[in-house]
């Protein structure tokens, strides 16, 4: 009865601070966008082909991949142009269509979300709010950026390709924790805490290690986050709607036939999510899986993840405030195992170097270091 009555107070901490990336504030539960976005239906009642289009909600990467082989350019680009949503949401469509159509979809909600803010019939909150969306949208149209997904329902999903994709030998996939959406992708306050952030640091820091292996990093944000500390954050529902979307994305990949599986790194509340997402992977999708700051990954050991990936682990003892998190799962609340620990079985990561919850990938720390290692193949132990 007591070690029951432990295990519940410490659920019972867990609920109160488990947060992903930033927020101590209180945190509402969010709701969760899925499925296709705006478009869908006009995508499916398309006939300009005399054949139906491959549907966003069911059909394989591989099978979508496929599909647009079969089109000439013009083809492919008219799709582009008159459903950018869909088209630059396709896992599995041509990289530059889908950048050209990400590009297009956001160019259009920068100009709604202006039109939005100089609307006198709104209240002052919701002009300010479409000023500050329309701001972060034409930032995300500046030359040379590459956006591979865009779904600016809700609170906003994006992923962003650092590198060169197409021709890439190594790759890596950031997948962020919480209070993460489209306003705090790229946020300059805790850099290194943002999918942006981490992405580009891993790429300095493969070319860096390995000037002459072309490298491509992904800053992935393609699910419902938690904001703040609450439920959210102390269960697995947000984790378990985002798996699949983070599966799809992974077989996108894999069907561009990249040179290798990529990396996958997974920050704080992304760890739980990707624990979720890879089990049952064989490793021709994921190469490596390396958790930092985790809470626990809904799972016992490595092992139980049943993935061909090889799975990495690292935490800052005494910095990172991840570590006070109770590590139990019951009644649906907290992740489990402390991913660390030496009973789960992951390999180590060093890091040395770094301070607190979310400067895993500032540069200079061993953390870093060894991220890239793993990426490029060249850590003890990683592909």
């Amino acid at each position: 009865m007591r070690r029951f009555k432990r295990t519940l107070a410490a659920v019972a901490l867990a609920t109160t601070v488990m947060a992903g990336t930033a927020g101590w504030a209180v945190g509402g539960e969010q709701t969760v966008v899925t499925g296709p976005p705006a478009g869908a239906a006009a995508w499916r009642s398309d006939g300009s082909l005399h054949r139906p289009l491959p549907d966003p909600a069911t059909a394989s990467p591989a099978g979508v991949a496929r599909f647009f082989a079969t089109l000439d350019d013009r083809q492919q680009q008219e799709l582009a142009t008159r459903h950018p949503l869909i088209v630059g949401n396709l896992d599995g469509a041509p990289l530059s269509l889908r950048y050209a159509a990400n590009r297009r979809a956001i160019g259009a909600e920068r100009d709604l979300q202006r039109a939005r803010a100089a609307d006198p019939a709104l209240p002052a909150h919701e002009r300010e709010r479409a000023g500050d969306r329309a701001g972060r949208c034409a930032r995300l149209l500046a030359p040379g950026r590459q956006i591979l997904a865009f779904d600016p329902r809700g609170r906003g999903r994006l992923a962003e390709v650092h590198g060169d994709l197409a021709a890439a030998r190594r790759t890596a996939v950031v997948v962020p924790g919480s209070d993460i959406d489209l306003d705090s992708f790229d946020r300059t306050k805790d850099h290194y805490g943002t999918p942006a952030g981490m992405a580009r640091s891993l790429l300095a820091e493969t070319a860096r290690q390995a000037p002459d292996t072309p490298t491509a990093v992904i800053a992935w944000a393609g699910y419902t986050t938690p904001v703040g500390v609450g439920l959210d954050a102390a269960t697995g529902r947000l984790a378990e709607a985002g798996a699949g979307q983070l599966d799809r994305f992974l077989a996108g990949l894999a069907a561009l036939a990249p040179a290798a599986p990529p990396a996958l790194f997974c920050h704080s509340y992304g760890s739980v999510l990707c624990g979720l997402a890879v089990h049952g992977l064989d490793g021709s999708e994921v190469a490596d899986l390396v958790v930092l700051g985790s809470p626990g990954m809904r799972a016992d050991s490595a092992a139980d993840l049943h993935t061909g990936a090889r799975i990495w682990a690292t935490r800052r003892n005494g910095a990172d405030w991840i570590g006070k998190v109770p590590n139990v799962r019951l009644f649906g609340l907290g992740h489990g195992t402390d991913p660390t620990s030496a009973g789960f079985g992951a390999r180590a990561v060093p890091s040395d170097g770094s301070h607190g919850h979310s400067d895993y990938f500032a540069p200079g720390t061993a953390s870093l270091r060894s991220f890239a290692a793993i990426t490029l193949g060249t850590q003890p132990g990683a592909r």
